[in-house]
């Protein structure tokens, strides 16, 4: 028997990067899985045939969880497909680049929507479920700049410290139950995103890749290596697990030193 056999799991934004991978690596696990995002990737519907053939079911439902009627909506035919949401993992993310004196306000609305108020509804309407099950593992996606600032991010740094809270709060009011409330904070991955930087720097100083690539990580991670996808799925998977079940409330780091670095 696999360690999730028979669990569900909701995981936001997974139709790529980090999402992906803890869906691809839950399902691995026997637990069913619900794929979200705005549209479905050659990877998540290869994802659900391989597992529909050991007997898991995945599904893929496109939502946008930056509007409260397509998360209950979500919400509806997630539980249609696997019966209850025993795992919810909220990954999906949004950002900006702008200082504060210049950042539009529908993006100022758009990232507390997807990334703040997302988290707040899908936790809402999970919970009584597990609470009837008294299991469940609640697992938000945090970053380094959920503890520090950074300039031109006004609406990420913001969106992650509270992330940060909604978990403490959570993990507090569900301390005596089954259901423990983490937070990962994922280091440097090397997702699109971070190819966007590299390719900025590129530019800028007029570097290679590995020169860019060199500079970058003197900024963050002291390991000097990229975190996978990968790392960051099988670190949900055990906070998943019977091993787990005393940790609640924390902010987990899989990023390298650079939050214990200067």
């Amino acid at each position: 028997m696999k360690s999730l056999a028979g669990k569900g799991a909701l995981i936001t934004g997974s139709d790529g990067g980090i999402g992906f991978a803890v869906a691809a690596a839950l399902a691995d696990e026997g637990c069913n899985v619900v794929l979200n995002g705005p549209a479905e990737s050659a990877a998540t519907a290869a994802l659900r045939e391989r597992v529909a053939a050991k007997g898991v079911k995945c599904s893929y439902v496109r939502a946008d969880v930056g509007a409260l009627a397509e998360i209950e909506r979500l919400f509806g035919a997630a539980t249609g497909t696997i019966g209850g949401i025993d795992i919810l993992v909220n990954n999906a993310v949004v950002r900006h680049f702008h200082p504060v004196e210049a950042f539009p306000v529908a993006e100022w609305e758009r990232a507390l929507a997807v990334n703040v108020s997302a988290v707040f509804h899908t936790t809402r309407l999970a919970v009584p479920g597990m609470k009837q099950r008294n299991w469940g593992r609640i697992i938000n996606m945090a970053s380094i700049y959920s503890t520090r600032g950074a300039e031109n991010r006004v609406d990420y740094v913001t969106a992650k410290h509270a992330v940060v809270g909604i978990t403490q709060t959570v993990a507090l009011e569900l301390a005596r139950t089954g259901i423990t409330c983490n937070a990962v904070q994922p280091g440097w991955v090397l997702t699109p995103h971070a190819e966007r930087q590299i390719a900025e720097r590129m530019k800028a100083a007029g570097e290679t890749r590995e020169a860019a690539v060199e500079a970058l990580f003197a900024t963050r991670q002291p390991s000097g290596r990229f975190v996978t996808p990968e790392q960051v799925a099988a670190f949900v998977v055990f906070l998943c697990s019977a091993a787990a079940a005393s940790i609640t409330g924390a902010t987990l780091a899989v990023d390298g030193g650079w939050s214990a670095a200067p």
